[in-house]
């Protein structure tokens, strides 16, 4: 039986804003197995962010507060922690590479200095072992003359090395789990797949279990093992990485599948979108968040929020209507077929 490394259960997270409170994360639970990579896809603003940064305890206090649930780590829960503790864990047995490496490199500072603050930081070692230790993880990643790159400030860099840069960072103390948040969104399309390569390689060579944070279904498909999809701040749909590709049960997944260009399609075919616009969180909906934009939508869908619907696959669940017994029972075949039709 795999061993669960992150465990987050319940997860309410609101901002305080002029408005009203935003309810950004509503319920929201999710677990991390060792040596498993799980995708959080949505689209922005559904709250994958924000979850991710209150499990490793980085949201703003100035108005965010955590509302309710627990994130477990390695047996402790990161929300009762002080911030000491936290900072003993952040660099170390956590660690988060950020979507624009040019924005968080410091200009200043030779990235080679950079790559073993934090190995200086959370280990008893001299600046020679930790030295060492940064050329190690540099040529683990492929990152070409480490030692003179070494020496080299960020605005030298092409953004593939940025990023790689960004990677040594975030793994020099060996972390049990690795946050990516859009790691390839900055990044042309050959570098994209050089770093999800690199990625996969990587994971296949150390114990660090990747939480990845993304729009793009292609990167999901060529990394997750399980995805979460996300909308409105609630988890609306999960299952294997095989599951929600080609079976897919909820709406907003089918639109999110329909959405990625395909190479079988006529050059001419128009682009799908997901038509409307997400839900206030201020004021969030009493029944499905997804219910106004759903074409299959029905009077239920504004009313009453579904639960989790478990699903024939393994670990298979949807929050929709469409997947209620009662309404598998008589209209079962005509769900697969939409699922597959949108696979």
């Amino acid at each position: 039986m795999s061993e669960k490394i992150l465990d987050v259960k319940n997860l309410v997270v609101t901002f305080d804003m002029y408005q009203g409170s935003v309810q950004a994360v509503r319920d929201v639970s999710f677990y991390v197995n060792k040596k498993e990579t799980i995708g959080i896809v949505g689209e922005s603003g559904c709250g994958k962010s924000v979850s991710v940064k209150t499990a490793m305890g980085l949201n703003s206090k100035s108005n965010g507060s955590v509302k309710g649930g627990q994130v477990l780590f390695e047996g402790k829960d990161i929300l009762q922690l002080s911030e000491k503790e936290i900072r003993e864990i952040l660099g170390n047995r956590m660690s988060m590479i950020f979507q624009d490496p040019f924005t968080f490199l410091n200009p200043t500072m030779p990235v080679g200095r950079q790559i073993t603050e934090a190995y200086l930081r959370h280990h008893k070692a001299s600046r020679r072992e930790a030295r060492e230790k940064a050329l190690n993880i540099l040529k683990l990643i492929s990152l070409p003359n480490p030692e003179e790159n070494m020496k080299r400030y960020p605005h030298q860099l092409s953004g593939g090395m940025r990023q790689r840069i960004m990677i040594a960072m975030a793994l020099i103390c060996d972390p049990a789990v690795l946050f990516a948040d859009e790691p390839t969104t900055a990044l042309d399309v050959t570098i994209q797949a050089q770093i999800i390569d690199l990625m996969n390689d990587l994971k296949a060579k150390t114990d660090t279990s990747i939480v990845l944070i993304t729009h793009d279904m292609g990167v999901v498909a060529k990394m997750a093992d399980r995805i979460y999809v996300m909308y409105a701040g609630k988890i609306v749909e999960h299952g294997d990485a095989d599951t929600i590709f080609h079976k897919p049960r909820h709406p907003y997944t089918w639109g999110l599948l329909n959405s990625v260009p395909r190479l079988d399609e006529r050059t001419k075919e128009e682009l799908h979108s997901i038509p409307g616009v997400p839900p206030d969180l201020i004021a969030p909906p009493k029944g499905c968040p997804f219910a106004a934009r759903c074409d299959r939508a029905m009077n239920i869908c504004s009313r009453r929020m579904p639960e989790a619907f478990d699903l024939p696959e393994n670990e298979h669940y949807a929050a929709c209507w469409l997947c209620h017994p009662e309404y598998i029972r008589k209209h079962g075949e005509q769900l697969r077929g939409e699922g597959e039709k949108h696979a």
